[in-house]
């Protein structure tokens, strides 16, 4: 099952990613396997908490909630040809690659 969580999280990563360059050339498409993506990518994160007791650790968990709130509104002002919606989108991945390093280190001092 957590192979399976893995794969999916990871596809929807790269597909939100395929979205984005797409909008330059299908903006009709790319709209909807933007939402497609980032609404498996969410509801992944949120089946996932971070499994520590820390509140550093608690608190890079919701850097990556609030990075799928940004995700899912970028993708709203994609729906309706808005061009903050890349600013948006480029604020979500700063909030999520941030928290994606930090967060395993967080969880390893915390084992220790």
């Amino acid at each position: 099952m957590n192979k399976l969580k893995d794969l999916l999280y990871k596809a929807s990563a790269i597909t939100i990613l395929v979205a984005a360059v797409l909008f330059a050339f299908y903006p009709l498409i790319a709209p909807w396997v933007m939402a497609f993506a980032v609404a498996i990518f969410t509801v992944i994160t949120m089946l996932t908490p971070y499994p520590g007791k820390s509140i550093r650790g608690k608190r890079l968990f919701l850097f990556q909630v609030f990075s799928c709130i940004l995700m899912a509104v970028a993708t709203y002002l994609m729906f309706n040809n808005k061009n903050e919606w890349a600013v948006i989108m480029v604020i979500a991945a700063i909030f999520l690659l941030y928290s994606s390093i930090v967060l395993p280190k967080v969880y390893e001092n915390e084992k220790e």
